[in-house]
């Protein structure tokens, strides 16, 4: 009985020590996550995104923040009778830069993550 007892003593402690182990490698593998996430943060920060409508009429320019840092407009578009259309174009400009953002953003995120084995349906950043 003393023997048993023993040989599950440390069965129990090699198994603790390897969850301690595995949450140690977990640990470590959560802050290189962290540095790389702030990287790519700092690597979409300093790009920039085009959107485009009308065939060209109107273009918007963001940031990696998603801030608008500029804007074109065709100066023949300008027409006080189709302000409708000018106000139009314009929110379709932005979208489709926001929209690349995104793509953008995303396809860091995926490069950032494909290394590592993470359950059916987590999403990052949490």
């Amino acid at each position: 009985m003393v023997f048993l007892a023993e040989k599950r003593s440390a069965i129990y402690s090699t198994r603790k020590t390897e969850k301690i182990m595995n949450l140690s490698a977990l640990m470590k593998q959560a802050q290189e996550m962290k540095k790389q996430l702030e990287k790519l943060d700092e690597e979409l920060a300093a790009k920039t995104v085009e959107g485009i409508a009308g065939g060209g009429l109107v273009k918007v320019v963001l940031n990696g923040k998603g801030d608008m840092i500029s804007i074109a407009i065709d100066p023949e578009q300008i027409n006080p009778d189709e302000k409708v259309i000018l106000e139009d174009l314009i929110v379709a400009a932005h979208a489709k830069a926001k929209e690349k953002l995104g793509d953008q953003s995303a396809h860091g995120l995926k490069n950032l993550t494909s290394g590592l084995s993470l359950p059916p349906g987590l999403k990052l950043p949490f």
